[in-house]
């Protein structure tokens, strides 16, 4: 594989640690002193500075240089994190992903953003208290740091360690596979200066029979006499570090610095005396001292560490944080060990490949029932049970945690909010609710739309809530949870609500709507997914030019999905987004219609029962079901079918978004699995159906929308309730399809 066709998964995987990155300061903005948070943060900015550096792209590796030497320093305890450095480091954050973004065009970065870079580069240099005009030099990781505050020697034998450094290395498993020997390093820091002491860990070592030899188990603590920088010693390990843990401490570093060192180890407090020893941090009689208190007791490591502490060889939070260190990263590697990356698109190929298999399944099973041998039926319907296996299996695949999309709108917020000079938090719940990756994409769009909106027009200011009795603080939720086989998303907030009264004025002024025509609360917020249609009294950046909601309709349509509003005038208001779980495969009820077959999606379905002789009879356009009159819809009419129609009609009773409707059927063919193909380009407006499916038989079956045949039950039941409904199905149904 050449370098250009690695490019783009450089570019994957470094959007990826962008996204690290603002999650870390997102932490870090609430609890300031999270040292994982502040280690997650520099180990994205320093692998995205290595791998810009193998593609050559010299603008990333030396902003990110920078950015990184300061990191190095709020991790050796040299600089807090505070608000102004949150602050600053997010701004770098942006700027990378704009120097990113131009890669990916394949364009130089513009004037603006190299103007922008620079200005960020001389924020930092003030942290450093140096020149950072200059180029760093290949291969430097981070600038050699100055100790300022008092430090503590870790020296207990009695000469200095003035010019020792230590070096704790564990590399990772796989880099004798990659063509890296790690005694080769240990000989190359030879040449550096004298090792004063090397202790060999062996703790990974398995039984001979288990040992791959291609796999390295040791990790090293080594004690450098040298007159090196860090900078240097660091670019050492360059081509290991992205697979192994290196930490290097400078000399005359402090306790607190030692102590942050022990508590990353990985071996915890099982190794923890001949560490200690090893590492010149006590010596070997001190530590004897210590065993001999132990004679008689539990082998347990976790005795060592009280021993240790009640020799005053070591702080007690130091053992307690070694243990909690252990069991994290225990999980994390195992936790690692079971993760896989895979492309999309094989994904998605696999997900075509399984909706075939489904059709061709239930052809094979149609064929079977024509037969009539019970063996070969037998064995075909074990097949299909496979078959719905590998489809739950395969769709399964698809399913991620809508928390990914959710947190990129704190930034939304936060940028709004300092354009717009308000307060606002935004809360989120169901982070972990799960959907097909197809539709978490595509919802992006529609709920950045939804917040800025509720930003930039529903919530005051902080003057007018302050006037209204309001905290200054708003408030944006965001909220997903399972519904009915399907997901809910809501995002509401605590403003004014929507204007009833100036958006009925704005409609009635741009013709949408007659001057004598009155419509309820739901009519009247809809209008503002008219195209064009604006209440702002201003055009901004932000609004006020008509654009975005109708694209939230449209998107939220596209994803056979519906969207409702509630608002309460000074509470607030919710858009209540309902969506199905995936795109590719449903579960569906076939029914009959004239001669016509209609898939209907089964998590809609809440029962099927006959019409009565009376209703049908009279032809009613309602049903009375145990006392709740359900409108029927006549999809014969609806869709103005001429085949024949069954001696006896069907009422398959759906739910969507809280509302119940009835529709009028011929036969009911049962439960199956649908996999939904998209409709040509001519019919995408059709309203009331979704896409199309192939039946085992091999007829196409159209696969109704739910949502849209709602839409015209509720009319009808608004019409009846006022005395107002006509009786002439065609000019309606002719309005519907138009």
């Amino acid at each position: 594989m050449s370098l250009s066709d690695a490019l783009p998964t450089f570019l994957a995987e470094a959007r990826g640690l962008l996204e690290e990155m603002e999650d870390s300061l997102r932490i870090l903005k609430q609890i300031p002193s999270d040292t994982d948070a502040i280690n997650a943060l520099f180990r994205a900015a320093h692998t995205i500075k290595g791998s810009a550096g193998l593609f050559g792209l010299d603008v990333i590796v030396t902003f990110t240089h920078h950015a990184e030497s300061v990191l190095d320093r709020v991790r050796d305890g040299l600089l807090p994190m505070d608000s102004v450095l949150i602050t600053l480091f997010m701004d770098c954050r942006d700027h990378l992903e704009n120097l990113i973004d131009a890669v990916e065009r394949d364009e130089s970065p513009d004037g603006p953003t190299l103007g922008q870079g620079a200005a960020l580069v001389a924020r930092l240099a003030h942290y450093l208290g140096s020149d950072l005009d200059a180029e760093p030099p290949p291969g430097v990781g981070a600038v050699p740091l100055v100790l300022e505050d008092p430090v503590v020697n870790l020296g207990r034998n009695g000469e200095s360690d003035d010019d020792v450094w230590h070096l704790s290395l564990r590399f990772g498993p796989d880099v004798l596979r990659h063509g890296m020997d790690p005694l080769s390093f240990i000989h190359y820091l030879t040449k550096m200066g004298e090792i004063v002491h090397l202790f060999t860990l062996t703790d990974a070592i398995p039984p001979a029979a288990e040992m791959d030899p291609e796999q390295c188990y040791l990790g090293f603590e080594i004690r450098l006499r040298s007159e090196a920088d860090k900078a240097t010693l660091e670019g050492v390990f360059d081509f290991v570090r992205e697979d192994s843990r290196i930490r290097i401490l400078p000399p005359g570093s402090r306790l607190a610095d030692f102590r942050k060192l022990m508590e990353s180890l990985p071996e915890g407090v099982q190794r923890l005396g001949e560490i200690l020893v090893g590492c010149g941090a006590i010596t070997q009689r001190e530590l004897e001292d210590v065993l001999d208190l132990q004679a008689g007791q539990s082998t347990d490591p976790t005795l060592l560490g009280e021993a240790l502490v009640r020799e005053q060889c070591i702080q007690p939070e130091v053992v307690a944080v070694a243990l909690d260190r252990q069991q994290e990263v225990r999980k994390r590697q195992t936790q690692d060990a079971r993760l896989l990356r895979v492309r999309a698109d094989k994904l998605d190929l696999l997900i075509d490949q399984v909706g075939e298999l489904v059709i061709a399944s239930a052809a094979l099973r149609v064929q079977s029932k024509e037969t009539q041998d019970s063996v070969l039926m037998e064995s075909i319907y074990e097949v299909a049970r496979l078959v719905d296996e590998i489809r739950d299996s395969a769709m399964n695949l698809r399913m991620v945690e809508i928390g990914e999309t959710f947190n990129r709108f704190r930034r939304v917020v936060r940028d709004v909010c300092k354009e717009t000079g308000k307060d606002i938090e935004l809360v989120v719940h169901g982070a972990d609710t799960q959907l097909d990756k197809s539709v978490v994409e595509r919802l992006s769009d529609p709920l950045t739309h939804l917040i800025r909106n509720a930003v930039d027009h529903g919530i005051e200011s902080p003057a007018q809530r302050r006037a209204k009795g309001k905290p200054d603080q708003g408030q944006v939720r965001l909220n997903a949870l399972h519904d009915a086989g399907s997901v809910l998303v809501e995002v509401s907030d605590d403003g004014g609500g929507l204007d009833r009264e100036r958006i009925l004025a704005k409609a009635r002024e741009r013709g949408v709507i007659p001057e004598d025509r009155e419509l309820d609360d739901n009519a009247v917020w809809n209008l503002i997914f008219e195209p064009g249609f604006s209440t702002a009294h201003k055009v901004s950046n932000l609004s006020g030019r008509g654009v975005g909601m109708d694209v939230v309709r449209r998107d939220i349509d596209a994803l056979r999905g519906s969207v409702e509003i509630e608002s309460r005038p000074g509470e607030g208001t919710t858009f209540r987004i309902r969506l199905p779980l995936s795109l590719a495969i449903i579960d569906g009820f076939l029914v009959s219609v004239a001669g016509n077959d209609y898939v209907v999606p089964l998590d809609t379905v809440l029962e099927c029962l006959e019409l009565p002789a009376t209703a049908q009879a009279r032809g009613d356009d309602q049903l009375s079901l145990r006392g709740e009159i359900l409108p029927l819809l006549r999809l014969t009419e609806l869709f103005r079918l001429q085949g024949p129609r069954g001696r006896r009609r069907n009422v398959v009773v759906v739910h969507w978004a809280g509302r119940k409707a009835g529709l009028l059927v011929d036969d009911l063919k049962g439960q199956l699995q649908a996999v939904i193909k998209p409709l040509d380009s001519l019919f995408a407006g059709l309203p009331g159906v979704s896409g199309s499916t192939i039946l085992g038989s091999g007829e196409v079956a159209l696969v109704l929308d739910v949502s849209g045949l709602m839409d015209l039950a509720l009319r009808e039941e608004t019409q009846s309730r006022t005395g107002s409904r006509s009786h002439n199905n065609g000019s309606r149904i002719h309005g519907l399809v138009q």
